[in-house]
Protein backbone atom coordinates (compact mmCIF):
# COMPACT_ATOMS: atom_id res chain seq x y z
CA UNK A 1 0.00 0.00 0.00
CA UNK A 2 2.86 2.04 0.71
CA UNK A 3 4.58 2.21 -2.21
CA UNK A 4 1.30 2.27 -4.65
CA UNK A 5 0.78 5.53 -2.22
CA UNK A 6 4.22 6.67 -3.52
CA UNK A 7 3.60 5.74 -6.87
CA UNK A 8 0.28 7.90 -7.25
CA UNK A 9 2.08 11.04 -5.24
CA UNK A 10 4.90 11.19 -7.92
CA UNK A 11 2.29 10.32 -10.96
CA UNK A 12 0.09 13.39 -9.69
CA UNK A 13 3.72 15.60 -9.13
CA UNK A 14 3.99 15.60 -12.66
CA UNK A 15 0.34 15.93 -13.37
CA UNK A 16 0.51 19.26 -11.49
CA UNK A 17 3.79 20.48 -13.25
CA UNK A 18 1.71 19.88 -16.98
CA UNK A 19 3.48 23.11 -18.63
CA UNK A 20 5.98 24.80 -21.18
CA UNK A 21 7.53 26.99 -19.40
CA UNK A 22 8.13 27.22 -15.49
CA UNK A 23 10.37 28.46 -12.60
CA UNK A 24 10.62 31.97 -14.00
CA UNK A 25 12.93 34.57 -12.79
CA UNK A 26 14.44 38.22 -13.56
CA UNK A 27 17.76 38.86 -12.57
CA UNK A 28 19.65 42.08 -12.76
CA UNK A 29 22.58 42.33 -15.59
CA UNK A 30 25.89 43.68 -14.46
CA UNK A 31 24.28 46.88 -15.17
CA UNK A 32 21.12 47.07 -14.29
CA UNK A 33 19.99 49.98 -16.07
CA UNK A 34 20.48 48.51 -19.21
CA UNK A 35 20.79 44.62 -18.98
CA UNK A 36 18.48 42.53 -17.16
CA UNK A 37 19.21 38.34 -17.26
CA UNK A 38 16.53 35.87 -16.96
CA UNK A 39 16.19 32.19 -16.21
CA UNK A 40 13.34 29.81 -17.00
CA UNK A 41 12.71 26.01 -17.36
CA UNK A 42 11.15 24.20 -19.81
CA UNK A 43 10.13 20.85 -20.81
CA UNK A 44 12.90 18.54 -22.55
CA UNK A 45 10.29 18.01 -25.94
CA UNK A 46 9.85 21.67 -25.73
CA UNK A 47 13.10 23.54 -26.81
CA UNK A 48 11.88 26.76 -28.74
CA UNK A 49 10.82 28.42 -26.11
CA UNK A 50 11.81 32.14 -26.45
CA UNK A 51 11.77 35.51 -25.32
CA UNK A 52 9.59 38.79 -26.07
CA UNK A 53 9.87 41.65 -24.62
CA UNK A 54 9.02 45.79 -24.93
CA UNK A 55 8.40 48.58 -22.45
CA UNK A 56 4.99 48.81 -20.95
CA UNK A 57 4.36 52.28 -23.01
CA UNK A 58 3.86 49.45 -26.07
CA UNK A 59 0.23 47.93 -25.07
CA UNK A 60 0.07 46.54 -28.16
CA UNK A 61 3.84 44.96 -28.30
CA UNK A 62 3.87 47.10 -31.65
CA UNK A 63 8.20 46.88 -30.65
CA UNK A 64 8.34 44.15 -29.72
CA UNK A 65 11.78 42.37 -29.44
CA UNK A 66 12.42 38.43 -29.37
CA UNK A 67 15.46 36.86 -28.15
CA UNK A 68 16.64 33.26 -28.11
CA UNK A 69 17.78 31.46 -25.10
CA UNK A 70 20.69 29.70 -24.48
CA UNK A 71 20.10 26.09 -23.37
CA UNK A 72 21.63 23.37 -21.80
CA UNK A 73 19.48 20.17 -19.94
CA UNK A 74 19.51 20.48 -16.00
CA UNK A 75 19.94 17.45 -13.76
CA UNK A 76 21.20 18.76 -10.97
CA UNK A 77 17.75 18.68 -9.19
CA UNK A 78 16.64 14.53 -10.70
CA UNK A 79 16.48 11.64 -7.90
CA UNK A 80 16.63 14.33 -4.78
CA UNK A 81 14.63 12.88 -2.02
CA UNK A 82 11.79 15.62 -1.04
CA UNK A 83 7.86 15.70 -0.09
CA UNK A 84 5.18 16.41 -1.91
CA UNK A 85 2.65 19.20 -0.91
CA UNK A 86 0.23 16.30 0.60
CA UNK A 87 3.39 15.60 2.79
CA UNK A 88 4.44 12.32 1.18
CA UNK A 89 7.91 11.17 0.81
CA UNK A 90 9.19 10.73 -2.27
CA UNK A 91 11.89 10.92 -4.97
CA UNK A 92 11.66 13.86 -7.27
CA UNK A 93 12.26 12.71 -11.38
CA UNK A 94 13.27 16.11 -12.57
CA UNK A 95 14.79 16.90 -15.80
CA UNK A 96 14.74 20.25 -17.85
CA UNK A 97 15.68 22.20 -20.17
CA UNK A 98 17.22 25.64 -18.25
CA UNK A 99 17.21 28.49 -20.15
CA UNK A 100 18.82 31.78 -19.89
CA UNK A 101 18.67 34.89 -21.64
CA UNK A 102 20.18 38.16 -21.45
CA UNK A 103 18.29 41.38 -22.24
CA UNK A 104 20.45 44.16 -23.71
CA UNK A 105 20.55 47.67 -24.52
CA UNK A 106 17.69 48.62 -22.53
CA UNK A 107 16.63 51.65 -21.43
CA UNK A 108 17.10 52.98 -17.77
CA UNK A 109 14.50 53.75 -14.81
CA UNK A 110 11.84 51.57 -17.38
CA UNK A 111 9.36 49.40 -16.67
CA UNK A 112 9.47 46.59 -19.27
CA UNK A 113 6.95 43.58 -19.83
CA UNK A 114 7.87 40.21 -21.42
CA UNK A 115 6.36 36.99 -22.32
CA UNK A 116 7.92 33.61 -22.65
CA UNK A 117 7.04 30.65 -24.87
CA UNK A 118 6.86 29.70 -28.62
CA UNK A 119 5.63 32.92 -29.95
CA UNK A 120 4.68 36.07 -28.55
CA UNK A 121 0.49 35.54 -27.97
CA UNK A 122 2.00 32.47 -25.41
CA UNK A 123 2.58 32.66 -21.56
CA UNK A 124 2.33 35.16 -19.05
CA UNK A 125 2.94 38.56 -19.30
CA UNK A 126 5.72 39.47 -17.09
CA UNK A 127 7.43 42.65 -15.75
CA UNK A 128 10.99 43.74 -14.26
CA UNK A 129 11.82 47.82 -14.19
CA UNK A 130 15.45 48.87 -14.96
CA UNK A 131 17.55 50.63 -12.51
CA UNK A 132 18.00 54.37 -13.41
CA UNK A 133 21.07 55.96 -13.79
CA UNK A 134 21.17 57.74 -10.92
CA UNK A 135 18.51 58.97 -8.73
CA UNK A 136 15.21 57.42 -6.93
CA UNK A 137 14.37 53.86 -6.39
CA UNK A 138 13.15 51.60 -3.80
CA UNK A 139 13.14 47.69 -2.98
CA UNK A 140 12.07 45.75 -0.32
CA UNK A 141 14.82 43.34 1.55
CA UNK A 142 13.34 40.07 2.38
CA UNK A 143 14.78 36.83 4.11
CA UNK A 144 14.37 33.59 5.40
CA UNK A 145 10.61 32.27 4.04
CA UNK A 146 12.36 28.40 3.72
CA UNK A 147 9.37 27.70 1.43
CA UNK A 148 7.83 23.73 2.22
CA UNK A 149 5.42 22.73 -0.29
CA UNK A 150 3.57 20.79 2.99
CA UNK A 151 3.39 24.14 4.83
CA UNK A 152 2.07 26.56 2.08
CA UNK A 153 1.57 29.43 4.68
CA UNK A 154 5.44 29.99 4.77
CA UNK A 155 5.31 31.59 1.33
CA UNK A 156 1.67 32.88 1.44
CA UNK A 157 2.94 34.78 4.76
CA UNK A 158 6.12 36.20 2.78
CA UNK A 159 4.05 37.49 0.08
CA UNK A 160 2.13 39.16 2.37
CA UNK A 161 4.91 40.73 3.76
CA UNK A 162 6.04 42.06 0.28
CA UNK A 163 2.56 42.84 -0.29
CA UNK A 164 2.73 45.34 2.97
CA UNK A 165 6.29 46.66 1.76
CA UNK A 166 4.85 47.77 -1.54
CA UNK A 167 1.40 48.95 0.25
CA UNK A 168 4.01 51.28 2.27
CA UNK A 169 5.86 52.29 -0.46
CA UNK A 170 3.13 53.61 -2.44
CA UNK A 171 3.79 52.22 -5.81
CA UNK A 172 5.54 49.40 -7.54
CA UNK A 173 9.20 48.66 -6.01
CA UNK A 174 11.37 48.50 -8.51
CA UNK A 175 13.23 45.10 -7.11
CA UNK A 176 13.21 43.04 -4.35
CA UNK A 177 16.41 41.88 -2.79
CA UNK A 178 16.68 38.67 -0.53
CA UNK A 179 19.53 37.53 1.84
CA UNK A 180 18.98 33.77 1.22
CA UNK A 181 17.10 30.76 2.65
CA UNK A 182 14.27 31.59 0.75
CA UNK A 183 14.07 27.89 0.24
CA UNK A 184 13.62 24.85 3.18
CA UNK A 185 15.99 22.20 1.08
CA UNK A 186 17.41 23.66 -2.02
CA UNK A 187 17.95 20.48 -3.62
CA UNK A 188 14.44 19.88 -3.84
CA UNK A 189 13.37 21.33 -7.32
CA UNK A 190 9.11 21.49 -6.56
CA UNK A 191 9.99 24.13 -3.63
CA UNK A 192 11.70 26.65 -5.97
CA UNK A 193 8.93 26.09 -8.85
CA UNK A 194 6.19 26.47 -5.70
CA UNK A 195 8.03 30.18 -4.77
CA UNK A 196 8.03 31.22 -8.63
CA UNK A 197 4.68 30.96 -9.27
CA UNK A 198 3.75 33.72 -7.15
CA UNK A 199 2.83 36.80 -8.22
CA UNK A 200 6.20 38.85 -6.97
CA UNK A 201 8.19 37.15 -9.10
CA UNK A 202 6.68 37.59 -12.05
CA UNK A 203 6.07 41.79 -11.08
CA UNK A 204 9.72 42.03 -9.86
CA UNK A 205 13.44 42.19 -10.54
CA UNK A 206 15.18 39.96 -7.96
CA UNK A 207 18.63 39.60 -6.56
CA UNK A 208 19.77 37.31 -4.17
CA UNK A 209 22.44 35.49 -2.63
CA UNK A 210 22.73 31.34 -2.01
CA UNK A 211 21.85 30.63 1.99
CA UNK A 212 23.08 27.52 3.89
CA UNK A 213 19.22 26.03 3.36
CA UNK A 214 19.27 26.85 -0.31
CA UNK A 215 22.51 25.17 -0.51
CA UNK A 216 21.00 21.67 0.93
CA UNK A 217 19.56 18.94 -0.33
CA UNK A 218 17.04 17.08 2.52
CA UNK A 219 19.38 14.92 3.98
CA UNK A 220 21.95 17.86 4.41
CA UNK A 221 24.77 15.87 2.35
CA UNK A 222 24.73 16.80 -1.09
CA UNK A 223 25.30 20.86 -0.56
CA UNK A 224 25.66 22.02 -4.04
CA UNK A 225 25.64 25.67 -5.07
CA UNK A 226 24.13 24.48 -7.91
CA UNK A 227 20.84 24.57 -6.72
CA UNK A 228 20.96 28.45 -6.70
CA UNK A 229 22.95 28.66 -9.84
CA UNK A 230 20.41 26.65 -11.80
CA UNK A 231 17.34 28.54 -10.72
CA UNK A 232 18.63 31.87 -11.52
CA UNK A 233 20.55 33.78 -14.13
CA UNK A 234 22.82 36.01 -12.01
CA UNK A 235 25.72 38.09 -13.73
CA UNK A 236 28.79 35.70 -14.26
CA UNK A 237 31.45 38.26 -12.52
CA UNK A 238 31.98 36.40 -9.85
CA UNK A 239 35.25 34.97 -8.88
CA UNK A 240 36.51 30.96 -10.14
CA UNK A 241 34.05 28.72 -9.56
CA UNK A 242 31.49 31.19 -7.99
CA UNK A 243 30.00 32.71 -11.32
CA UNK A 244 26.42 33.20 -11.08
CA UNK A 245 26.15 32.27 -7.48
CA UNK A 246 28.68 35.27 -6.63
CA UNK A 247 28.17 38.27 -8.56
CA UNK A 248 28.37 41.82 -8.03
CA UNK A 249 25.82 44.75 -10.25
CA UNK A 250 25.30 48.02 -10.32
CA UNK A 251 21.93 49.63 -9.40
CA UNK A 252 21.38 53.28 -9.87
CA UNK A 253 24.45 54.96 -7.40
CA UNK A 254 24.70 51.30 -5.38
CA UNK A 255 27.79 48.63 -5.94
CA UNK A 256 25.62 45.55 -4.91
CA UNK A 257 27.96 42.56 -4.18
CA UNK A 258 27.04 39.30 -3.31
CA UNK A 259 28.49 36.38 -1.60
CA UNK A 260 28.06 33.04 -0.89
CA UNK A 261 29.02 32.39 3.15
CA UNK A 262 29.05 28.08 2.08
CA UNK A 263 32.55 28.64 0.80
CA UNK A 264 34.13 30.94 3.06
CA UNK A 265 33.97 28.45 6.60
CA UNK A 266 37.63 28.33 6.13
CA UNK A 267 40.55 31.12 6.46
CA UNK A 268 41.10 30.60 2.69
CA UNK A 269 38.09 30.85 1.83
CA UNK A 270 37.38 34.37 3.41
CA UNK A 271 40.76 34.92 1.75
CA UNK A 272 39.93 34.41 -1.49
CA UNK A 273 36.33 36.10 -1.80
CA UNK A 274 37.96 39.29 0.37
CA UNK A 275 40.25 39.58 -2.47
CA UNK A 276 37.57 39.15 -5.09
CA UNK A 277 35.58 41.81 -3.19
CA UNK A 278 38.38 44.37 -3.31
CA UNK A 279 38.91 44.04 -6.56
CA UNK A 280 35.36 45.11 -7.80
CA UNK A 281 34.96 48.11 -5.46
CA UNK A 282 38.34 49.42 -6.54
CA UNK A 283 37.15 48.56 -10.26
CA UNK A 284 33.79 50.23 -9.93
CA UNK A 285 34.34 52.96 -6.68
CA UNK A 286 34.26 55.78 -9.31
CA UNK A 287 30.70 54.52 -10.91
CA UNK A 288 29.27 54.73 -7.82
CA UNK A 289 27.87 56.38 -4.74
CA UNK A 290 27.46 53.48 -2.13
CA UNK A 291 28.57 49.68 -1.59
CA UNK A 292 26.89 47.46 -0.07
CA UNK A 293 27.44 43.99 0.46
CA UNK A 294 25.25 40.32 0.98
CA UNK A 295 26.07 37.94 2.84
CA UNK A 296 23.44 35.47 4.86
CA UNK A 297 24.94 34.67 8.03
CA UNK A 298 24.99 37.26 10.76
CA UNK A 299 27.28 39.75 11.63
CA UNK A 300 25.73 39.36 15.65
CA UNK A 301 23.94 36.81 17.25
CA UNK A 302 20.64 38.15 17.75
CA UNK A 303 20.03 36.11 20.87
CA UNK A 304 22.41 37.88 22.98
CA UNK A 305 24.15 40.32 20.78
CA UNK A 306 27.44 37.94 20.39
CA UNK A 307 29.89 39.04 17.88
CA UNK A 308 29.59 36.43 14.97
CA UNK A 309 30.73 37.21 11.55
CA UNK A 310 31.41 41.09 11.95
CA UNK A 311 35.10 39.75 13.49
CA UNK A 312 36.01 38.47 10.32
CA UNK A 313 34.76 41.53 7.85
CA UNK A 314 34.72 44.64 9.79
CA UNK A 315 38.50 45.86 9.65
CA UNK A 316 38.06 44.48 5.47
CA UNK A 317 34.75 46.82 5.35
CA UNK A 318 36.39 49.93 7.06
CA UNK A 319 39.40 49.60 4.79
CA UNK A 320 37.64 49.36 1.63
CA UNK A 321 34.96 51.41 2.26
CA UNK A 322 31.69 49.41 2.65
CA UNK A 323 28.94 51.66 3.39
CA UNK A 324 25.87 48.86 4.08
CA UNK A 325 26.43 45.21 5.37
CA UNK A 326 23.11 43.45 5.46
CA UNK A 327 23.25 39.63 6.72
CA UNK A 328 19.83 37.17 7.90
CA UNK A 329 19.99 33.54 9.26
CA UNK A 330 19.24 34.92 12.66
CA UNK A 331 15.75 35.28 12.10
CA UNK A 332 16.10 38.22 14.48
CA UNK A 333 16.49 41.82 13.50
CA UNK A 334 19.43 44.04 14.36
CA UNK A 335 20.96 47.03 13.05
CA UNK A 336 23.53 49.33 14.24
CA UNK A 337 24.67 52.97 13.28
CA UNK A 338 27.88 53.21 11.18
CA UNK A 339 30.88 52.05 12.30
CA UNK A 340 34.48 52.71 12.03
CA UNK A 341 37.30 51.18 14.03
CA UNK A 342 34.68 49.22 16.47
CA UNK A 343 33.23 52.90 17.42
CA UNK A 344 29.85 54.37 16.21
CA UNK A 345 30.62 57.57 13.71
CA UNK A 346 28.19 60.44 12.90
CA UNK A 347 27.52 58.89 9.79
CA UNK A 348 29.58 60.33 7.80
CA UNK A 349 32.79 57.02 7.74
CA UNK A 350 32.24 53.71 8.56
CA UNK A 351 29.44 50.70 7.79
CA UNK A 352 25.92 50.03 8.75
CA UNK A 353 25.13 46.66 9.53
CA UNK A 354 21.91 45.19 9.49
CA UNK A 355 20.33 42.06 9.55
CA UNK A 356 17.25 40.77 9.14
CA UNK A 357 13.99 39.24 10.21
CA UNK A 358 12.10 36.00 9.14
CA UNK A 359 9.37 35.79 7.27
CA UNK A 360 7.62 32.62 7.11
CA UNK A 361 5.67 33.39 10.06
CA UNK A 362 6.84 30.01 11.18
CA UNK A 363 10.90 29.55 12.83
CA UNK A 364 11.41 32.70 14.10
CA UNK A 365 14.03 32.65 17.43
CA UNK A 366 14.11 33.67 20.93
CA UNK A 367 15.63 36.87 22.15
CA UNK A 368 17.47 36.16 25.34
CA UNK A 369 19.48 38.34 27.58
CA UNK A 370 21.04 41.14 25.69
CA UNK A 371 24.97 40.92 26.87
CA UNK A 372 27.13 41.53 24.54
CA UNK A 373 28.33 44.43 21.87
CA UNK A 374 25.44 47.24 23.51
CA UNK A 375 28.30 50.00 22.24
CA UNK A 376 27.45 48.87 18.70
CA UNK A 377 23.92 47.00 18.37
CA UNK A 378 21.10 49.96 18.02
CA UNK A 379 18.11 47.35 18.22
CA UNK A 380 16.90 43.90 18.29
CA UNK A 381 13.79 42.72 17.17
CA UNK A 382 11.28 39.28 16.41
CA UNK A 383 8.05 38.57 17.49
CA UNK A 384 8.93 34.98 18.83
CA UNK A 385 8.67 31.59 17.11
CA UNK A 386 6.54 33.33 14.59
CA UNK A 387 7.61 36.41 13.40
CA UNK A 388 7.11 38.04 10.36
CA UNK A 389 9.11 41.35 9.25
CA UNK A 390 11.15 43.10 6.04
CA UNK A 391 12.47 45.96 5.07
CA UNK A 392 11.61 48.70 2.47
CA UNK A 393 14.59 50.56 1.37
CA UNK A 394 14.37 53.80 -0.43
CA UNK A 395 17.30 55.09 -2.33
CA UNK A 396 18.62 58.74 -4.20
CA UNK A 397 21.90 59.72 -4.67
CA UNK A 398 22.60 61.24 -1.27
CA UNK A 399 20.98 58.51 0.61
CA UNK A 400 19.91 55.19 1.48
CA UNK A 401 16.97 54.97 3.76
CA UNK A 402 16.26 51.33 5.19
CA UNK A 403 12.45 50.87 7.09
CA UNK A 404 12.30 47.77 8.96
CA UNK A 405 8.34 46.98 9.22
CA UNK A 406 6.12 44.57 11.22
CA UNK A 407 3.35 42.05 9.56
CA UNK A 408 0.77 44.90 10.27
CA UNK A 409 3.03 47.49 8.56
CA UNK A 410 3.72 49.45 11.50
CA UNK A 411 7.36 51.17 10.90
CA UNK A 412 9.80 49.58 13.67
CA UNK A 413 13.32 51.29 12.68
CA UNK A 414 14.72 53.50 10.10
CA UNK A 415 18.30 54.42 9.29
CA UNK A 416 20.12 56.40 7.01
CA UNK A 417 23.15 55.24 5.08
CA UNK A 418 24.78 58.75 3.90
CA UNK A 419 26.90 58.84 0.68
CA UNK A 420 30.66 59.18 1.57
CA UNK A 421 33.21 61.22 -0.49
CA UNK A 422 35.15 58.92 -2.19
CA UNK A 423 38.93 58.47 -2.33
Amino acid sequence: MRLSSLILAFFLCLSAWAGDVYTVIANPGENASKSVRLNWHSDIDNDATQCFYTDCSDIHWARAKKVAPQQEICEVFDSMYSKTPEGENFYERVRFIRNTAELKNLTPGTRYMYRIGNDLKDGETRYFHTAPQSGEWSAAIISDIHTYTPLPKRVEAAMTMLDTIEAKNGTHLDAILHVGDIIAWGGCYSFWRNLYSNDHFKNHLWAGINGNHDNMDRTNKRNNKEFFRNTNNNPLNGYDSQEGVCYYFIYGDVLFIMLNNQVMHSDEGLATAQEWVKKVIKKNQRKTRFTVVFEHYPWFLGGNGKTFQYARWSKFFDENGVDLAVSAHNHIYLRTDALYNDQETDGNSGTVYLQTPSTDNERGESINEWIYNKDKIKIRWNEGPKTMGAILLKANSDQLSLTAYDRYGNALDNVIVKAKKRK
